[in-house]
């Protein structure tokens, strides 16, 4: 297969005198990369990757155009011409491969997460309507700050140009500003802002025509939208087509997506997690595709250059959005155009170290690719001064990492997996319900050492005579954990099961369940769901605030939002004590007083694991070089595996 197979996806695109070599974009997305509102080497780095990888389209992250812009610390600012050599020196690096820059301009209106130094900011919208989600009430722009936001934007395109950006892209998805402006329940304005459809355009208009006064016809001018923001108080399909027919005069390409910022429900869709299935966004898109004269870019779990392909075959966008799969696999547009389909790391829609590290204040990586936001430290991988004979012991997320990173170096590399599968416990986590997709990590992994030309060996335990039958130069222990199962105060009555065994189907819980729920994490709401589709009645008992307490927000929400609809009864807060007869007995953490749960049948424990590291005296009393990783050094999840896997690959 070569880029013959994909005949729309690398067919170029011009758009106002400037021509995209595919229709391969990468959106605009927070990053963390940039310093003090400002550009910075690594975030150059970073984008530099995707242009060299072969993306089309390169929309950079979001660039305040006034001072209440600022929704988080992170933001890069557009407000002072101090910008434009950071901004220059971006598009030249991006350009110098090849691909066309565009910038992000944002004002978020209500929508601001966080304040600077810990205060809460005052926020601005249309009208004085509350945002659900951030716990914000704005206040009503009056003119004179609605006429100071349109310069905002209009200096900030002027300053764009002439740094040499091919364009900017005005942000009013998502529930944003000029959202809010278009929202009848949200902008509640009697002014000339107000009221009719053309009176709630009026604001965007302005903006758009500024824009263009402030650059010239060669500058190419686009807009992000929601084709629906898919909640009761957000845009309809059908205000998102109006207002697009409206300005498409103005615009060169509408950019669009779904969900809106607004409420919790709405967000998962601004980084859909894998619960969605891929493209979902394509039927609304190809509505606004049918109705516009102007190019229409779609964005939405496009993970593969196979998805890619059938929505332009079907005419439903003119350019795709695959931001996940270039942050995942930054070559993925020169793999596909050299029919290297096989070599493409897919994205699995994890959210883990992407969207989740901005959530948490981190910049931006991927649990499956580390390299990425960090290309000033691992863009390359120093070969091996002289090869060495390196055996890695375990076949999950980790030792595979390891094994195909050092035999990238140049060394001899065996790769031993006690059992007859490769995946570790990445083969239980894509049991859990609308987790399948997890699955991929490890083809992806075993792909990546099958290229490099590591000897895998499965089913065969690593004991002291094969350590010293083969004489390894290092030895790398990634043998991952198994389950904590501490004793528990317990009569005997009641059924006890762990979570693997439910998960691989080996046991079965019976009607009225209990799930001890410590990590609160992917797995005991993973149960939860998975039985009570069984049609058990479950009550999760979790050791923490919330349910899915430490994963990425927009997966959580997506869980939750199904717990709910199944009828499960969540229990924050709670410790495990014991049992007795039918009787689970837990503590409330923050109480100290006692849970008490009756006419349960089955308590499913889902209280960590501990480490499987059995070998590790075996080889220091051997003075063996040791490097032990992932579970086997500590369990947390595949992204921490992934990391020392390379960090462990490259050390010896």
């Amino acid at each position: 297969m070569n880029a013959k197979a994909f005949p729309h996806l690398f067919t170029p695109l011009t758009i106002r005198g400037t021509t995209l070599r595919n229709r391969i974009m990468s959106t605009g997305h927070d990053t963390l990369l940039p310093h003090g509102g400002q550009v910075s080497d690594e975030y150059i780095a970073y984008q530099e990757a995707r242009a060299r990888g072969g993306a089309g389209l390169i929309v950079t992250q979001v660039a305040g155009v006034h001072e209440t812009a600022r929704y988080t610390a992170h933001l890069l600012m557009a407000t002072d011409d101090d910008c434009i050599p950071g901004f220059r020196k971006l598009a030249e690096a991006c350009h110098a491969h090849g691909a066309v820059v565009i910038s992000q301009l944002f004002h978020p209106g209500r929508e601001i997460m966080e304040g600077a130094n810990g205060l809460l900011a005052v926020s601005y919208s249309a009208s004085a309507v509350p945002n659900e989600r951030f716990k914000m009430m704005p206040r009503a722009m009056d003119k004179a700050m609605i006429d100071e936001v349109v310069q905002g934007y209009a200096d900030a395109a002027r300053r764009m140009w002439q740094a040499g950006f091919d364009g900017v892209e005005f942000v009013g998805s998502h529930g944003y500003l000029p959202a809010q402006f278009l929202n009848p329940l949200v902008n509640l304005r009697t002014d000339g802002y107000g009221g009719s459809p053309e009176n709630r355009l009026r604001f965007l208009q302005e903006a758009l025509a500024a824009m263009r006064a402030a650059t010239d016809e060669n500058f190419i001018i686009g807009m992000r939208l929601s084709a629906s923001e898919r909640d009761e108080g957000g845009l309809t399909i059908e205000d998102a087509l109006q207002a697009s027919r409206a300005l498409q005069e103005q615009l060169d390409y509408l950019s669009l997506t779904v969900g809106t910022s607004a409420t919790l429900g709405g967000a998962v869709h601004i980084t859909a997690p894998m619960n969605f299935p891929a493209a979902y966004v394509a039927p609304e898109v190809a509505r606004f595709k049918k109705a516009l004269t102007i190019p229409v870019f779609a964005t939405g779990r496009i993970n593969q250059p196979q998805e890619a392909e059938a929505m332009l075959a079907r005419g439903e966008a003119d350019v795709c959005g695959m931001t996940r799969a270039l942050i995942c696999d930054p070559v993925m547009p020169n793999k596909a155009e050299a029919g290297q389909v096989d070599d493409i790391r897919a994205c699995i829609g994890c959210n883990q170290a992407c969207i989740h590290h901005f959530h948490k204040g981190l910049s931006i990586s991927c649990i499956q690719h580390p390299e990425t936001g960090r290309e000033l430290r691992f863009g390359s991988k120093p070969q091996a001064a002289s090869p060495r004979k390196i055996m890695v012991i375990g076949g999950g997320p980790a030792g595979l990492k390891a094994a195909a990173t050092a035999a990238e170096r140049g060394h001899d590399v065996t790769l031993y997996e006690a059992a007859a599968q490769l995946g570790g416990q990445a083969l239980l986590a894509q049991l859990l319900p609308h987790r399948a997709e997890f699955g991929g990590i490890i083809t992806n992994l075993a792909s990546e050492c099958g290229r490099a030309g590591v000897t895998i060996v499965k089913g065969q335990t690593v004991d002291a005579a094969l350590i010293d039958e083969t004489a390894p130069d290092a030895i790398i222990l990634a043998t991952g954990a198994v389950p904590f199962l501490p004793d528990i105060e317990s009569d005997g009555e009641m059924q006890i099961l762990g979570a693997w065994e439910v998960l691989r189907r080996e046991a079965r819980a019976g009607a009225r369940v209990v799930i001890a729920d410590w990590r609160a994490d992917w797995i005991g709401m993973g149960l939860a769901e998975m039985l009570a589709a069984d049609g058990s009645n479950v009550r999760l008992a979790v050791n923490a605030p919330m349910a899915g307490d430490t994963i990425p927000y927009y997966v959580r929400d997506t869980m939750l939002g199904n717990l709910h609809r199944l009828g499960v009864e969540v229990i924050p807060y709670a410790r495990l004590f014991g049992t007795q007869d039918d009787t689970v007995f837990l503590q409330h953490t923050a109480s100290q007083e006692p849970i008490i749960l009756e006419g349960v049948d089955s308590l499913v424990l889902s209280l960590g694991h501990r480490p499987q590291d059995d070998l590790q005296d075996c080889i220091r009393v051997r003075g063996i070089e040791l490097h032990q990783i992932g579970d086997a050094m500590s369990p947390r999840t595949a992204e921490e595996a992934v990391y020392e896997g390379m960090i462990a690959g490259t050390s010896v």
